[in-house]
């Protein structure tokens, strides 16, 4: 139940800023805002070239935004922000602002078009004209050029805001060939910040991932990645604190708990946040949903897992170095590092190692561990409406503890799989492929699942707690492994006893495959 007790007798309420990007809009129009302005200062006396890579829908627009009309010197739009009493005001930057957050571009000549609007409009909006002399069509003579009449006609050398710097590239990342044209036009337009140093005062790139400098900057060695930063965890997204303090209006009639579970979790080595998006769209609708990700199903990431037959379990318990989170381009597409920088994946836990960093990832919240696998459930069975219904049929049968409405449940989805997905794909041959089966089905329903679950003789292959009962699963081929069952494996190894102390109704259920029938052939259960 909801904290009322933490919650004030009088909670005014303001306008959810819902997809708005413009800091004018949400300060003028009394919309709900979470001030970063204090880390905007520490950036800004701290450094001069920064790049931060954060999934889509996390603020990362309005950020910008907020940095711009902070050098512009609009007072009147910080009253009462932290950088309002210490920022000084006298002094106004020539801002120059590149987004390519619009629009899907598919061909070099439309980026070059692109950028050449950009850079007109940035003129215009100085006061500035092109030199006689100088061809549109010379892009990076153009942007050069801008950035020095900027400096020199106002007397303060220029501000560039970059936002979503990757978007043409990941647009087309199923295309490499059309990919790889892109990331060379955005280059040439990107090489100019190196050699344009006298004349900057500042520069922030943004975007959701981190490709290599080597292909895509150019030598801008200057560049300070701050996305895995602990000062800057919580650069973009909401805290849980600005969820109590800011959005308190707006809890009452909400399950508190279910909200961080659901939402909460996104980790860059520091505070812990909620995507911005998801979580107003809670508020207004007052359900909880999967709204971030229904934003943009991630149909390649899907693809991609499939071709490299990644396990479904492995996904939530990955360990990579930080060097190969941050390698990235669009002909060496990790899956780790896709995942992470898409959201889909964040840090659980770092080690630190003399030079380098071993991460170890999990998913951030229970909305992305139900969402994404239920849309690989959908493309293991080639059909969009299946999963939907035996997901809920799922939910049902646990709760009544129908145990053998379960196996019939799971016999029938192992029989809907295609002939032709086993013949393209060997997972079918080992013991992992047909727990991941199980374990997409419970992670797509949004329970706590525990993998490997490690006891003091050996490790349960799948814990799942539910409505104040443990079920315990042990799996089994048959080919692989014919001496004993399942559930006396369960049985012979006490895993039970971990889990005796919780005083709930322990499930001990072993399931048994063959790879020749491809399905399931044994299903005990026993309950304590």
């Amino acid at each position: 139940m909801i904290e009322t007790s933490q919650l004030p007798t009088v909670l005014p309420r303001k306008k959810l800023p819902i997809g708005i990007q413009s800091f004018t809009k949400i300060r003028e129009d009394d919309c709900y805002y979470v001030d970063k302005t204090a880390l905007a200062l520490r950036l800004i006396s701290e450094g001069s070239y920064y790049f931060l890579s954060r999934p889509r829908r996390f603020g990362k627009s309005l950020f910008l935004d907020t940095l711009k009309e902070l050098f512009e010197g609009n007072r009147a739009l910080f009253t009462g922000l932290a950088a309002e009493p210490v920022w000084d005001w006298s002094r106004k930057f020539p801002v120059i602002r590149v987004s390519f957050s619009d629009g899907v571009l598919q061909s070099r000549a439309q980026l070059d078009q692109r950028i050449r609007e950009l850079l007109r409009v940035n003129r215009e909006r100085l006061g500035l004209s092109l030199p006689a002399g100088l061809p549109e069509t010379d892009l990076a003579g153009s942007f050069a050029d801008l950035i020095r009449q900027a400096h020199q006609a106002s007397g303060q050398r220029a501000v560039v805001l970059i936002d979503e710097y990757d978007k043409p590239i990941l647009d087309n990342i199923d295309h490499s060939g059309v990919a790889a044209e892109l990331r060379d036009g955005l280059k040439n337009l990107y090489s100019v910040l190196k050699g344009s140093d006298e004349h900057l005062k500042f520069v922030f790139l943004t975007g959701v991932s981190k490709f290599s400098k080597v292909n895509l900057f150019s030598g801008l060695n200057n560049l300070q990645d701050i996305t895995i930063d602990a000062r800057y965890s919580a650069l973009c997204g909401y805290t849980d604190a600005d969820v109590d303090n800011v959005f308190a209006p707006e809890l009452p009639g909400l399950d508190r708990q279910q909200i961080r579970d659901w939402y909460n979790g996104y980790n860059w080595l520091g505070t812990p946040v909620y995507n911005p998006f998801g979580l107003l769209l809670v508020f207004d609708t007052r359900r909880i949903m999967p709204h971030w990700f229904e934003t943009g199903t991630p149909t390649f990431l899907i693809k991609l897992l499939q071709q490299r037959q990644v396990f479904t379990p492995d996904l939530s318990r990955i360990v990579a170095s930080e060097d190969l989170l941050s390698t990235f381009d669009v002909d060496n597409i990790p899956i780790e590092a896709l995942m992470f920088q898409a959201g889909y994946l964040t840090i659980a836990s770092v080690r630190e190692l003399p030079g380098r960093m071993q991460l170890t990832l999990k998913y951030p919240n229970l909305e992305v561990q139900s969402a994404l696998n239920n849309s690989l459930l959908q493309s293991l069975t080639g059909s969009l409406s299946l999963p939907g219904p035996q997901i809920t049929r799922l939910y049902d049968l646990l709760q009544a503890q129908d145990f053998s409405g379960l196996k019939n449940l799971f016999q029938a989805f192992y029989a809907s799989i295609a002939n032709d997905w086993y013949r393209k794909n060997e997972l079918s041959g080992f013991e992992g492929y047909y727990a991941s089966i199980f374990y997409s089905y419970f992670a797509a329903l949004g329970v706590d699942i525990r993998l490997e679950d490690p006891t003091n003789f050996g490790r349960i292959d799948m814990t799942v707690l539910f409505a104040g009962q443990v079920f315990l699963f042990e799996f089994k081929v048959v080919e692989l492994n014919p001496a004993g069952s399942a559930l006396q494996q369960l049985k012979d190894m006490a895993y039970a006893d971990k889990y005796r102390a919780r005083a709930e109704p322990i499930h001990l259920i072993g399931v048994e495959f063959s790879k020749t029938s491809r399905n399931i052939v044994g299903f005990e259960v026993e309950t304590l």
